[in-house]
């Protein structure tokens, strides 16, 4: 702050604390321009109270010494030849008239038949003398009278139209970028002078040759031809290739950018890189791994509106070059084309259109607009302002290419319009990506016609699955209507009975084909020296997740129908054992003592009962040790890094360095790989060692069942199901541990039988296939104990349901005994070997009319009604409940947990509603089954 004299008055003293005034007098009334004297005018005075000229000419005070005039002289500049002069903008001298009114009017003085502008004369000419001096701003839906558009547009238009003059061109030229490249049939906006110009310069040539790029002029469009974006961005690929890996390893995308103030001045080249064209901060590692190829590249943040406009008083543009080095050292520059999503033609947003024929490409953008946003003047806060909110640059590899090939790069920009209402509350979402592409139709019609033929063997195959079943039920008909019979026995409708079936198959399609791709492209692009394939785009992962999506949902109904199926299966222990005499002392005073019949314990058959219970669940493999053993190699090891949508293939990334998101595909596949052989090296671990010299609860039952003196009969369907032959070949197994060790020594030293249900054979499972008749006596000895089930009309009020139980137990042990001893000829059964194919497909070829069929099993399937034969099917459920959580939710250590919660689960659901079915099948009180 100052302080100063009022009009009129003139400084006496002044030492900056204060100061000192007195009036002029009337002879010399007015003040002269410093304020020190005063003196007489030869005209008017001013309302500051100085002399004021006429125009065209400067105020004279003081003679060339400095010596105060007694009355002040106005001095006309001579404004034509030679002289061409005109007061400067104090009035205190005459300068020469600025070169546009000589050249236009041969004076200082701008006519009326020309046009004056900017403090620039100009010639009239085909530009419209009236211009569009308001900027657009769509999506807020304002038009904004632009204090920079009203000054500057057409007189940057005229002087680069009239003069070339390159600065202004350049101006202009900014002012097109400013409005975001829209053009319309208005020819006298900024775009659409420019318009004009680059048509009226036609003759004037084009810059190194290309078409787009007029001499003078800076180069902004690609032109406006429909089909012309595809040609430039798809028909000739760069000269150098890129390499991930060997001696001519090439991963450092270089890019130069010719930077220009709003003014139109060139500033300097400068590397694209650094933060100019990434507006969030980080550090320079990190942002430099932006330019490596094949690093898919994403940073994001949010910006305080108040720190833009502070640090952003105004906007810079930036023209991007890819610098390409051939292999002799020659460098040269590529144009690197902008889509610009904010781009309006005719009023139409053409560039967010996904047909890359409408699309009209352009070069120089700018990141931050707060120029254009400014109405009343240059020094005013701007109501709107205009940020490059993402900015992306996209590179396409060339079809079928071997070496690394691609097209030129494409930057794609959008940009957010703020109104501004209180900046330091404000804020704007900014991010910044490199994405690499390539034509995934191939390798879609490929997935798709594995999926079509792998999908029509699986309907085959179900068909024949239903074939098996509709045998091994015993029905020749279709049951269009599900229900369910007296004896429990569930007829399911035999469309539903394919489907269910069909998922399971369908569920082993998706998943063959989903593990596939993944492990394709886990290899194909860790691999590769010479890029010749690149990643799916996140929105091209899509319809892999999908894939993988019901590859899962498939296969849950098919592991939930085998769970069903399970706890339905008709079961019962047949005790071999026999009453055997027992001798009592004679009672003193008595005859001679009688030999009563002992009775047979049932404790051997609760025993086996339970272990069957106890095996229910047991697996191939340990779930849990599997869990544990796939996170340690994924998270501690690191092996999953190679999912990231990068092509380094090392295990351990510095905390340092950029890393990029994880590629779904890569994920999958990584996870799914690591799961099945994690999986794969159990199951050889368990087969080749652990069974044979450790523990095999499977054969170890069928060892107890002989020991015991117990049968298994097991119907996993109406007509089929397995028989595990236990009957003792010592005809007792109720003894004491003396005569049970001097048993099982003569078995080992082959001083007795063979436990097979053959003579001279081992062979004790079998799968058997039983008649109509036989099922038929099967139910009708078990429906009292139906009956106590179903409605209360049909109950019996006066029976005793334990001894119903108990007649029943006795009753169908002793009926199952006899037909398995060929006592009753109309149920008498064979026994066989299965033909190999009959094997293969699951499905028996002669129907069982009069007779039974026991067929050789020496695999031992019966453990197909228990979770141990269904190993595939759990470890491939396990694998997709995994993969799904995981691709949900990015964590491989939430996937595991809520995998074993998931294990957990089923394996409490299936001991559970699995003993209450081993208890109602056999007869055996449940309280007994620990």
């Amino acid at each position: 702050m100052n302080c100063e004299c009022q009009t009129g008055f003139k400084v006496l003293t002044s030492n900056g604390a204060s100061i000192t005034c007195q009036k002029c007098p009337d002879p010399e009334p007015a003040v002269t321009q410093d304020g020190y004297d005063c003196i007489r005018c030869p005209g008017n005075i001013g309302e500051d109270g100085k002399c004021q000229c006429p125009t065209g000419s400067i105020l004279v005070e003081r003679n060339v010494n400095g010596t105060l005039l007694q009355e002040a002289i106005c001095e006309a500049c001579s404004g034509t030849q030679p002289a061409f002069s005109a007061p400067d903008a104090q009035g205190n001298r005459c300068l020469r008239c600025q070169d546009s009114f000589i050249n236009t009017s041969q004076s200082c003085a701008c006519d009326s038949t020309n046009i004056l502008a900017g403090g620039m004369c100009f010639p009239s000419s085909s530009l419209p003398t009236s211009v569009v001096s308001t900027v657009s701003f769509a999506q807020l839906g304002l038009a904004v009278p632009s204090a920079w558009f009203s000054d500057f547009l057409y007189s940057s238009a005229a002087a680069c139209l009239s003069f070339g003059n390159l600065t202004a061109c350049q101006t202009m030229g900014n002012m097109c970028v400013l409005n975001v490249h829209s053009t319309s049939t208005i020819s006298n906006d900024a775009c659409g002078l420019y318009n004009t110009i680059y048509r009226a310069t036609a003759a004037q040539g084009n810059n190194q040759d290309i078409p787009y790029w007029r001499t003078n002029l800076p180069w902004l469009y690609y032109g406006d031809q429909p089909g012309l974006a595809s040609r430039v961005l798809q028909s000739e690929p760069l000269p150098v290739g890129f390499s991930f890996k060997g001696t001519n390893k090439n991963t450092i995308i270089e890019l130069l950018a010719a930077v220009y103030t709003a003014q139109g001045e060139f500033i300097r080249w400068e590397s694209v890189g650094g933060g100019n064209l990434q507006l969030c901060p980080d550090t320079l590692t990190r942002q430099q791994a932006a330019y490596t190829f094949g690093t898919a590249y994403k940073q994001s943040c949010v910006l305080s509106v108040s720190d833009l406009l502070a640090g952003q008083s105004e906007p810079l543009f930036y023209d991007v070059f890819l610098v390409q080095q051939s292999s002799q050292g020659d460098r040269r520059l590529l144009a690197v084309p902008v889509l610009n999503l904010n781009l309006q033609f005719n009023g139409q947003f053409v560039n967010q259109a996904t047909n890359m024929n409408n699309w009209y490409l352009t070069r120089r953008l700018m990141l931050i607009d707060t120029l254009s946003g400014r109405e009343k003047s240059l020094s005013s806060v701007p109501r709107v302002i205009r940020i490059a909110s993402n900015l992306k640059i996209r590179f396409q590899l060339v079809p079928n290419t071997q070496k690394g090939e691609v097209y030129p790069p494409l930057m794609t920009v959008s940009y957010s319009d703020i109104l501004i209402t209180d900046p330091t509350k404000q804020s704007v979402t900014v991010s910044f990506s490199v994405e690499y592409e390539m034509d995934q139709n191939e390798a879609r019609v490929k997935t798709d016609i594995a999926l079509g033929v792998l999908g029509g063997v699986a309907v085959v195959y179900s068909l024949l699955k239903t074939a098996s079943w509709k045998r091994r039920i015993a029905s020749p008909l279709i049951d269009f209507p599900a229900s369910v019979n007296t004896h429990g026995y569930i007829r399911e409708h035999t469309i539903l009975k394919f489907l269910l079936i069909y998922a399971g198959d369908l569920a082993n399609v998706f998943f063959i084909i989903t593990v596939g791709t993944g492990l394709y492209w886990l290899i194909f692009y860790k691999a590769q020296q010479f890029v010749s394939v690149l990643l799916p785009l996140p929105t091209q992962e899509e319809r892999f997740v999908t894939y993988v999506g019901c590859a899962f949902a498939l296969k849950a109904v098919h592991f939930l129908h085998k769970l069903f199926v399970q706890l339905s299966v008709d079961i019962f222990f047949i005790d071999w054992e026999r009453p055997r005499s027992k001798t009592i002392k004679a009672v003193e005073g008595s005859g001679e003592g009688k030999p009563p019949a002992a009775p047979v314990s049932i404790w051997r058959t609760y025993f086996v009962a339970n272990e069957w219970n106890e095996i229910q669940t047991i697996r191939k493999i340990s779930p849990t040790f599997q869990i544990m053993v796939v996170l340690f190699f994924l998270e501690v090891v690191g092996f999953s890094s190679l999912a990231l949508r990068d092509n380094s293939s090392e295990l351990r990334r510095s905390a340092e360095g950029y890393t990029p998101a994880y590629s779904r595909v890569l994920r999958y596949g990584l996870a799914s790989a690591m799961w099945l052989c994690i999986g794969f090296i159990q199951l050889i671990f368990f087969s080749v060692f652990h069974e044979r010299f450790v523990e095999d609860k499977i054969r170890q039952f069928v060892d107890l069942c002989s020991i015991s003196n117990i049968s298994v009969l097991l119907l996993s369907h109406r007509c089929f199901g397995y028989y595990i032959h236990g009957r003792s070949v010592h005809g007792h197994a109720d003894t004491n541990m003396e005569e049970m060790n001097t048993n099982l020594k003569r078995e080992a030293e082959n001083l007795c039988g063979q436990r097979g249900l053959l003579p001279n054979s081992d062979v004790q499972t079998f799968q058997i296939s039983i008649t109509s008749r036989l099922r038929a006596q099967y139910d009708r000895i078990l429906e009292p104990l139906s009956r106590r089930n179903g409605p209360s009309r049909l109950v019996d009020a006066t029976a005793n349901p334990f001894e119903q139980s108990t007649k029943a137990y006795h009753t169908m042990n002793r009926f199952l005994g006899s037909v398995i001893d060929h006592a009753h000829r109309e149920m008498d059964y064979i026994v066989k070997d299965k033909l190999l194919f009959e094997r293969l497909i699951g499905m028996e070829f002669i129907e069982p009319m009069d007779k039974s069929i026991f067929y050789n099993d020496d695999s031992y399937s019966f453990a197909d009604v228990l979770f141990y034969g269904n190993e595939s099917t759990l470890l491939i459920f396990d694998t997709l409940f995994f993969c799904v959580v995981d691709l949900g939710s990015q964590n491989f250590v939430l996937a595991a947990v809520l995998t074993y919660l998931q294990q957990l689960i089923f394996r409490l659901i299936r001991n559970g509603l699995g003993r209450r079915n081993l208890a109602t099948k056999t007869l055996v009180d449940k309280r007994f089954l620990i």
